[in-house]
């Protein structure tokens, strides 16, 4: 019987991302807007949990490559064709996070979740300062002729990748190393893994596709500046619903992904000024009452005798 039902999952998987391309057609666009912020926080949650699910690196880092994305299509979305930007996305991405990875990876612990913080305020400083010291101008208007719906085809096309790049991690040489280092990093030394060029290629690997959902979302807005691309609310966003769901199965982003993106879309209609506050009130509840995900509450209930 485990052929025929292994077999359901691929098609299972098919039939869901077809339904999934036909939103566009079937919702206004108040209900386009919700999907592509759905689809978005998405593929940013499972790339974290790709990277900090198995490791146990707490990364607030997230914006920080979101928005090299973002600033990398207002600069060239005008003058290149659109896969020429996404390419130069990608590597700038790849650049950054390799330059990150071989030089933080080391750390570990809050040390690391500091760092992760500071680099996303740095990179901020560092864009505000050149704008104004250099261009003369805070902030860039984004001329593309790209419209919602190829947004929301373009990251439904990224969801795919990060999970078919999670689903061969997770049965690759690397998905074990990963699951040692997060089990204990020393021990995981001492057996022979290499665990910094390990955390480094799923690091990179991670935030490739946090900067090409940036560069995607770019389009979404008519300016952008670095307050608005940099905004550190999104890593703490990212990482509450990766949570929420739960971080040591690859769907788990995605349980937590769909409520608190409807949440939070009520919560800034209805409270624009307490947002921040609020985000911090379901953190401190989510960490307290659900530490391991709806996934792990899920599991544990299963786990019990009736």
């Amino acid at each position: 019987m485990k052929a025929p039902i292994a077999a359901l999952s691929p098609i299972a998987a098919l039939i869901a991302v077809a339904a999934l391309a036909c939103v566009p057609w079937l919702v206004g666009d108040y209900g386009l807007s919700l999907a592509i912020n759905i689809v978005s926080y998405t593929v940013l949650a499972t790339a974290w949990s790709l990277f900090s699910g198995p490791t146990r690196y707490v990364s607030l880092a997230t914006v920080a490559f979101f928005g090299i994305g973002a600033y990398t299509t207002a600069v060239f979305a005008e003058t290149l064709a659109w896969p020429l930007v996404l390419l130069i996305a990608g590597v700038v991405g790849i650049v950054v996070a390799g330059l990150v990875g071989l030089s933080t990876l080391r750390l570990s612990g809050v040390y690391f979740v500091i760092f992760s913080f500071g680099l996303a305020e740095l990179i901020r400083q560092l864009v505000t300062w050149y704008e104004v010291n250099v261009t003369r101008t805070l902030g860039r208007y984004v001329f593309t002729d790209i419209g919602a719906a190829h947004i929301y085809w373009q990251l439904l096309a990224l969801g795919v990748l990060v999970f078919a790049a999670g689903w061969a991690i997770g049965r690759s040489r690397l998905g074990l190393a990963l699951r040692a280092i997060g089990d204990d990093e020393t021990v995981a030394r001492h057996a022979g893994i290499d665990t910094t060029r390990a955390k480094v290629a799923l690091f990179v690997l991670s935030t490739v596709f946090m900067t090409l959902t940036g560069a995607i979302m770019a389009p979404r807005w008519t300016y952008i500046d670095p307050a608005i691309a940099f905004n550190p609310v999104l890593s703490f966003t990212v990482l509450i619903m990766a949570l929420l769901g739960g971080v040591h199965r690859l769907y788990g982003p995605v349980l937590g992904v769909v409520p608190l993106a409807l949440l939070f879309e009520y919560l800034i209609a209805g409270f624009p000024n307490h947002f921040s506050i609020m985000v911090g009130v379901v953190f401190i509840v989510i960490v307290y009452l659900i530490p391991k995900g709806v996934v792990g509450l899920v599991e544990r209930v299963a786990r019990k005798p009736a």
